[in-house]
């Protein structure tokens, strides 16, 4: 029978995502639990698949890339669409979802010019609609208080 995620998961889980580099040492004081048991339930949880990795966070517009758009797109080539995405350096993420148009695309680019020459190679795919983003309101929520 598989291990339920109980109360100290949760706490080491909320502390990790708020800072996944947070060492165990810290992690301990604060759930007041020995280093060895929190750096066993630490891979337990990564063993089971429920932590599945660590992350760092950009702040894009830093990077050049702070153009934010939504594409919505319908195409029938799917694998091509997805070898396309995997090798656009503007892709940051690719849905499959039902409706109208079958994949939405989130690109970041560093102006409207850059969105556009991206748009103009994704054409070949089928008909698409862009929603640019002009303001980030809330991006990489913290899921577990």
């Amino acid at each position: 029978m598989e291990h339920m995620i109980d109360e100290i998961d949760q706490q080491i889980m909320r502390l990790l995502q708020h800072h996944a580099r947070i060492p165990v040492a810290q992690i301990s004081k604060e759930i007041n639990m020995s280093q060895p048991s929190v750096k066993e339930r630490i891979l337990k949880l990564e063993e089971r698949g429920v932590i599945t990795g660590y992350s760092t966070i950009y702040n894009l517009a830093r990077l050049n890339r702070g153009t934010t758009t939504f594409i919505l797109l319908k195409t029938e080539h799917c694998d091509e669409l997805v070898q396309f995405c995997e090798q656009a350096i503007e892709v940051t993420d690719v849905y499959r979802i039902s409706g109208e148009y079958n994949y939405l695309i989130k690109v970041q680019t560093a102006s409207i010019e850059e969105l556009a020459e991206f748009q103009d190679s994704l054409v070949k795919m089928g008909p698409s609609k862009s929603h640019i983003s002009m303001k980030n309101i809330m991006e990489n929520r913290v899921l577990l208080y």
